[in-house]
């Protein structure tokens, strides 16, 4: 309140005194005149202050050969060095060495891409320090793989990753070390070769398989037809229709970048399904040009929400576009819907359609899988809130594109040291301009390592360790975030940690 000569008042002693005035000028006039009233409130007034709480689930893998479960389960025992762990070995050679939520509860192969991992009750890293990696009698040929998946609850926030090299040691040198490695091979003295040596990779993993797809330009140069089969009934009135058409358009400008042989056309559900866009190669009608008409992102622009829930009509009609896609060329069709689809798109998918399903709102879950290809996590993309539709779209995109984003690449003290001070992650890959990570969705980025075959005898016994981080910053009233945020445990001017690691 404001000070004036000295007279100081409150709000509620204002409202009181001026209720006072009213009294005595209504008493001035009894026998003369009615008694009028009235009474205005707001009650019940509460603020409460948000969330922000980065939380992460992984899933790490070793191919380190054949007939070593016992061995390598024993580091990950209670009385090895490792983070206790069940090993099991999945495939030949190579072995699951650690994954939040654990496997006993199926959550990762079924669930990790389609539910809301903020849930307090599910047992994710949140605040834990704990390896992924703690291995021995690593050979050259050997192999690892960790992904983590980032969940921000729940607000959108900026995200960033650091790491750090703790320890490179040489450990002594065996006699055929000696032979090729004139570094004298004292322990703890830092002058190991192995951290030059190991080859890592760290990339966007849009799909969260544990695999850096579209590594090659033959993948990312395939021709696809894609039909895009958007909810437009009544649930979908407001901001939520307007994110859907912003994604749709995303994706579709992304599939056509991508090969300008690719195709897509866009269909559209609500008590009816039907085909508003065939296939075409024309993104934007232009002035003169004799396809104007034809364009998928006028098309998708028009749609509006109203109606009914008849996901089978769009999907039948979509199908039915589909059949006039040359016959090598992939079939794809991506189908939003923020409620119940009463479809499991069979038809489709026997005809040779992909089908991937992105789902918003009360979009159930088992629908979803029921809808979508196999396998389910590879297919399904859920989000909690309508901010991350365009995201949802996007990871769809790059998937279907084969064009996951590596982040950085080189030997494993390269990629410390680039990492050091910390490095920007985008929550938008499909996009130029950096974005936060939408709240209550997933991300997932893949980190592989790899001592070469052909690597020699100076890496006999060297050991490494290292560090690795995440840390989330608010993004609401903060639209100029650093791009090399942090190395450290202390915040610093605008909040963030400036030595050492964070994990939220």
């Amino acid at each position: 309140m404001s000070d004036n000569n000295g007279f100081k008042i409150s709000r509620r002693k204002a409202l009181a005194g001026l209720g006072g005035i009213g009294v005595a000028s209504a008493g001035a006039g009894l026998g003369t005149s009615a008694y009028f009233s009235d009474e205005e409130s707001f009650e019940g007034n509460s603020l409460t202050a948000g969330e922000l709480d980065l939380k992460l689930d992984y899933k790490a893998t070793y191919a380190g050969g054949p007939g070593r479960l016992d061995e390598i389960d024993g580091w990950y025992s209670d009385d090895g060095p490792g983070e206790p762990f069940d090993v099991e070995e999945i495939e030949d050679g190579t072995y699951l060495i650690g994954e939040v939520p654990n496997q006993t509860d199926d959550m990762w192969e079924n669930e990790v891409q389609n539910t809301n991992l903020c849930a307090p009750d599910l047992g994710l890293v949140n605040g834990d320090e704990i390896p992924v990696f703690t291995l021995e009698d690593v050979k050259p040929g050997d192999s690892g793989e960790v992904t983590v998946s980032l969940h921000v609850c729940d607000n959108p926030a900026w995200m960033y990753m650091n790491g750090a090299l703790t320890a490179n040691d040489e450990n002594g040198q065996t006699e055929p070390e000696a032979d090729v490695d004139e570094s004298g091979g004292d322990p703890g003295d830092g002058d190991g070769e192995l951290a030059d040596a190991i080859q890592t990779t760290l990339w966007y993993d849009e799909n969260c398989n544990n695999v850096l797809d579209g590594g090659d330009d033959d993948t990312q140069s395939e021709e696809v037809c894609v039909q895009l089969v958007i909810d437009t009934s009544g649930s979908m009135g407001g901001t939520r229709i307007e994110n859907a058409k912003d994604g749709a358009q995303q994706l579709a400008q992304t599939i056509l970048d991508a090969n300008s042989d690719n195709q897509v056309g866009v269909s559209q559900f609500d008590n009816s399904g039907s085909v508003v866009q065939s296939l075409t190669d024309v993104y934007d009608d232009q002035p003169g040009d004799p396809t104007a008409g034809n364009g998928v992102g006028p098309a998708i622009e028009n749609l509006t929400a109203g109606g009914g829930t008849n996901a089978q009509g769009g999907v039948d009609a979509a199908q039915g576009d589909l059949e006039d896609c040359p016959e090598d060329v992939r079939r794809i069709m991506v189908v939003f819907g923020d409620g119940d689809i009463n479809t499991d798109g069979q038809a489709a998918k026997d005809a040779g359609t992909e089908i991937f399903a992105i789902g918003v709102g009360g979009a159930s879950e088992s629908d979803l899988n029921d809808l979508a290809s196999d396998p389910d996590e590879d297919h399904v993309f859920l989000g909690a809130d309508d901010e991350a539709i365009q995201q949802l779209f996007a990871q769809v995109g790059q998937t279907i594109t084969g064009g996951e984003e590596v982040i950085l690449e080189g030997t494993l003290a390269d990629a410390m040291d680039a990492l050091e001070d910390g490095i920007a992650l985008d929550g938008n890959r499909s996009t130029e301009e950096r974005e936060p990570f939408a709240g209550a969705m997933t991300h997932c980025l893949g980190f592989e390592w790899e001592v070469p075959a052909d690597v020699g005898n100076e890496i006999q016994s060297d050991s490494v360790a290292f560090d690795l981080g995440f840390y989330a910053l608010q993004s609401r009233h903060n639209d100029d975030p650093p791009a090399e945020p942090f190395n450290g445990t202390y915040q610093d001017d605008n909040g963030l940690p400036s030595n050492g690691t964070a994990s939220d």
